[in-house]
């Protein structure tokens, strides 16, 4: 979603306003007929899409969880085929840098999973974990190859310690409220990066 360049297809409008009103107002606030309406379609049109609203959520869950680890793999892939082959620390400035455009670009989609991961269907709920699963693992791969006396427990803790800064972008206030997204970036690199640090000891 945020690393499109291109122009979105309908699927990916539907799922854009969906992914709003639902973060909005909650799952259960939102008909068919106003996700339609804020695409310019009819609520029964929707269905020429999506089976319904379940069908929805699944997709943004399940999609976000997926772009994420996609991003991740092929910014590690990048960085060992560049000259000199993997920089560490580049890597890892790499995976934060990707975080946070997803942290600010797709603020909707944190606030969905904090509130309506558990009305996903037990195979998508699985699917889901799994896909994060494997993302923090790369993470915390990456951060111990930048901090090698850093414990893989101790790694994946501050993995998901730095996932909830990141991730706490809904609660930061409205985004004309923000001092910038280039500022507000920057800074939620460093800090990234300082707790990092904090946690190899440095």
């Amino acid at each position: 979603m945020a690393t499109r360049t291109d122009a979105p297809t309908r699927r990916e409008q539907i799922l854009k306003e969906a992914a709003r009103l639902f973060a909005e107002r909650g799952f259960h606030g939102v008909g068919v007929d106003e996700i339609g309406a804020a695409v310019g379609i009819s609520g029964p049109g929707l269905y020429r899409h999506f089976a319904g609203k379940d069908a929805m959520l699944a997709e943004l869950l399940v999609g976000i969880s997926g772009q994420l680890l996609t991003g991740a793999r092929r910014r590690v892939a990048e960085a060992d085929g560049g000259p000199g082959g993997r920089n560490p620390e580049a890597v890892l400035d790499s995976l934060i840098e990707g975080h946070i455009d997803f942290a600010l670009d797709d603020r909707p989609l944190i606030t969905l999973h904090d509130r309506e991961l558990d009305r996903l269907r037990d195979s998508d709920r699985k699917l889901v974990r799994q896909l994060q699963r494997q993302y923090v693992e790369l993470w915390v791969e990456v951060l111990r190859q930048v901090y090698p006396g850093l414990a893989e427990p101790a790694a994946r803790s501050a993995v998901h310690s730095v996932f909830g800064l990141l991730n706490s972008t809904p609660h930061l206030g409205r985004p004309g409220s923000l001092p910038g997204r280039g500022v507000t970036a920057e800074l939620l690199h460093r800090m990234a990066r300082g707790a990092f640090a904090a946690a190899g000891g440095e």
